[in-house]
């Protein structure tokens, strides 16, 4: 279900929206069985409307539907205020990207980081949990059960959410030292960015045969992989992979791969890898630019990577959109590449060494350059 408010800016359609949550919902095992939209004058204490509320409510009945997926992050009112109106379960984008994030997440780092944005996104949401229980007391010198219990769990959450952040600042105090000793060593770093499923992963394994695992779902990669990566004149560079970003994006993800996405502050450049295939590639790189800019990475030498050009019906689409796109972005550097077919990389990996080349010219005359060759 998703609402568009009327007059409110938006980047994305309602429709193209609800596509994109239907993919999510089905990377988290769910059967999308009904999608509806409505287009409201302003928000409502309920999400939509009463009319499409009873709509929901008779359609549950008919395709026997046990969950309901919002397209937007419910407030905590929200969300208790559909859960009693429609009496079954109700997600928002954020839960549902956080289930999946916690489905995808394999190394230990990933688990913390995805622990720590669920606590933080329960803990305003905990007061709908025990009301059945409130209403048996309450009041000055009467705390009712409810009460008591309510902020014993808000405690525990807050302690777990205080433990996961010191957890995570250990991990982001070795990755700093990790990266002073790459600076050290003179190694050159690139990473990779771009919306999920453009295809980052398939790229990484066509130029490192790192063996990445890369389906055609939406964040099929969770957890950052670095690889060595060869150029034709045998110096070398580390390529990162990062997690894919999406369209409303919860803040509390961002912030809790704070240590993850620190590895982007410290590349030498930056490959956004766009799927030139899909029907809002211009959204997602503007998607992926805002997030970027919110990181303060706007300005970071970057090479425009459009992918899958084995897709397009006419190869010539791919460079005519290739140029559209260097005059709109005022991006000097866009390549076309079909990672899956291994088709321009020769041509990427000779832009990337020119962009690390202009990176070694602005370095001082006492750095230790860019280049290390051998083993790491």
């Amino acid at each position: 279900m998703g609402v568009e408010i009327k007059g409110a800016p938006h980047l994305w359609s309602v429709e193209d929206s609800l596509e994109e949550l239907g993919l999510l919902a089905q990377t988290a095992g769910a059967q999308v069985v009904v999608t509806l939209n409505q287009r409201l004058d302003r928000r409502t204490q309920t999400y939509v409307g009463k009319g499409k509320l009873d709509e929901i409510k008779a359609l549950q009945d008919d395709v026997h539907a046990d969950v309901v997926i919002f397209d937007d992050e419910l407030t905590p009112t929200q969300q208790r205020n559909l859960e009693q109106a429609l009496d079954t379960k109700v997600i928002d984008r954020t839960a549902l990207i956080l289930d999946v994030f916690a489905r995808r997440a394999q190394t230990h780092e990933g688990r913390l980081q995805v622990e720590l944005a669920q606590h933080e996104y329960l803990l305003p949401r905990l007061v709908g949990q025990w009301s059945h229980l409130e209403r048996l007391g309450g009041g000055i010198g009467t705390r009712g059960p409810g009460e008591t219990q309510l902020e014993t769990d808000r405690r525990l959450i807050r302690n777990k959410i205080q433990k996961l952040k010191r957890e995570l600042e250990q991990v982001r105090q070795h990755r700093s030292l990790y990266r002073q000793r790459r600076q050290r060593q003179g190694v050159p770093v690139v990473s990779l960015v771009g919306y999920t499923n453009a295809g980052k992963s398939t790229l990484l394994n066509a130029l490192s045969h790192a063996g990445v695992v890369a389906e055609d779902k939406l964040f099929s990669t969770l957890d950052p992989v670095t690889r060595k990566i060869s150029l034709p004149d045998n110096r070398s560079f580390l390529l990162t992979d990062t997690v894919g970003f999406i369209q409303k994006l919860p803040p509390t993800l961002v912030a809790a791969f704070r240590a993850t996405l620190e590895e982007l502050e410290e590349a030498d450049g930056i490959l956004h890898v766009i799927d030139i295939t899909h029907q809002n590639a211009p959204e997602q790189v503007q998607v992926v630019n805002d997030l970027l800019a919110g990181l303060h990475l706007e300005d970071k030498p970057t090479i425009l990577v459009l992918n899958k050009i084995d897709l397009l019906a006419d190869q010539d689409m791919g460079e005519e959109y290739a140029g559209c796109l260097k005059t709109s972005l005022r991006q000097d550097r866009v390549v076309t590449v079909s990672a899956t077919k291994g088709w321009g990389l020769d041509n990427l990996l000779k832009n990337i060494t020119e962009l690390l080349n202009q990176g070694q010219g602005k370095a001082n005359d006492d750095s230790p350059g860019f280049w290390v060759s051998g083993s790491l």
